[in-house]
């Protein structure tokens, strides 16, 4: 259980056995834990435990035990080398992390396990976000799971399996005709109305703590995948990046980690990829700022990363100057291009987000900023599924299963394709 919460500002320590929200100075707290006291808690003791979410590690989240978690399995989620194979050529040592296996198909599951996990300790009875799309069906499935209300604030135009999945599970649905920031400002307008609580990314403590699991599942991921019991980091890795709540927990699971003993100093490059249409940590970095404005008139079909102002910018920023790291843009054209490349090449059924990193890192190395021989990892951070309607069946090939001559024109079809 955390022992205390830090404004990521200006270390002030807030009141850890109540409900917070931002900090005094209106910024995101960070949850600290007594990591000095868990020196007997070691990786041999994560590796032998039975429990098969990302509640294996208990020690560093919000919780006393394993008892008190609102969980549906989340974490653990497959780490998959990529073949060298056409496009994917070149790269040495890839790997994707493939966060769509999750409860709810994303990585907001991990984040809103965590969240609501407090939430239920607290006694809270209803919650209330603003959502692009994924962390509202999963604010819905573990509000259920815990027996709380929700509302979730959506953008119109919000990718509809989102949508219904969340009126599916009981959430009150509000529909808003505007982004995402205009979906925040009315949340933040009802919970102070009705007393709900805000369960906005980063304006609450917790989904952070969940999300930073990946961090820690990363270290044990490279390891077994190297074969041997020292955990291990990458030496890039490449996040498509709207609230950015995973960047900054990954960092802090790292810092953690050291704390305790696990890893060493050495940090991967980080590296935040966003939609050219909506863009505003790429364009603070560009310009050397430490704080990103909001994105104007933002749009791009990857709805997770329409997110014209984030919250956690400056965080973000710092880790990526910290790190070594960059922040690169990609269109909606290619990142629906690397959507096709991940199925086809890799059998990896990812979001738009996914297949953003993944073109991502295909311009870093044409640009020599990736090296072929070092390990990178690609987060897809979501299912195709809740996209699908976005994608197409153009080339499917029709036939009359009465006609005898099916197969000749099937044949036909096929010349000069490779699968004849």
């Amino acid at each position: 259980m955390h022992t205390s919460l830090e404004c990521s500002l200006t270390g002030e320590f807030h009141e850890p056995d109540r409900l917070q929200g931002l900090s005094r100075a209106g910024k995101p707290l960070l949850a600290r834990y007594d990591l000095g006291a868990l020196s007997g808690w070691t990786p041999a003791i994560v590796r032998s435990r039975r429990e098969r979410s990302m509640w294996k590690f208990h020690e560093v989240l919000p919780v006393n035990g394993l008892s008190e978690a609102v969980t549906l399995g989340e974490g653990l989620t497959p780490f998959l080398k990529c073949v060298e194979r056409g496009v994917f050529a070149g790269f040495g040592d890839l790997w994707v992390k493939d966060e769509g296996f999750n409860p709810t198909q994303s990585f907001k599951a991990r984040g809103m396990s965590a969240a609501m996990t407090r939430a239920a300790a607290f006694g809270v009875q209803t919650v209330a976000l603003p959502s692009a799309g994924n962390a509202a069906g999963a604010a819905t499935a573990y509000a259920a799971r815990a027996g709380i209300r929700c509302v979730i604030f959506v953008p119109e135009d919000t990718p509809p399996a989102n949508i219904l999945e969340s009126a599916c599970g009981g959430a009150q649905v509000v529909l808003v005709n505007g982004l995402i920031s205009d979906c925040g400002r009315l949340c933040r307008a009802a919970c102070d109305r009705f007393g709900w609580f805000d369960l906005s990314t980063l304006k609450e403590p917790f989904r952070l703590e969940g999300k930073k699991t990946m961090g820690y599942e990363l270290a044990f991921d490279l390891a077994d995948a190297r074969g041997t019991d020292q955990l291990q980091l990458p030496d890039v890795i490449l996040y498509p990046t709207g609230g950015g709540t995973g960047l900054i927990g990954m960092w802090k699971a790292f810092d953690e980690m050291e704390q305790l003993g696990w890893i060493g100093s050495a940090r991967p490059r980080m590296v935040v990829v966003q939609a050219e249409g909506c863009a505003p940590i790429v364009r603070a970095f560009e310009q050397g700022a430490t704080s990103a404005p909001l994105f104007p008139n933002a749009r791009t079909a990857a709805s997770g990363l329409r997110v014209p102002a984030a919250v956690g910018d400056f965080l973000m920023l710092d880790i990526l100057r910290r790190s070594g790291g960059t922040a690169i843009t990609i269109s909606d054209e290619e990142l629906m291009q690397g959507v096709g490349e991940l199925a086809r090449f890799q059998g990896i059924h990812g979001a738009p987000e996914g297949g953003a990193v993944w073109r991502a890192a295909v311009r870093l190395r044409e640009s020599g900023w990736l090296q072929p021989a070092e390990t990178v990892v690609l987060f897809n951070t979501g299912a195709a599924v809740k996209y699908n309607h976005l994608l197409t069946c153009d080339d499917a090939v029709r036939l009359d299963h009465t006609d005898p001559e099916a197969l000749v024109r099937l044949e036909n079809c096929l010349s000069g394709t490779d699968f004849l």
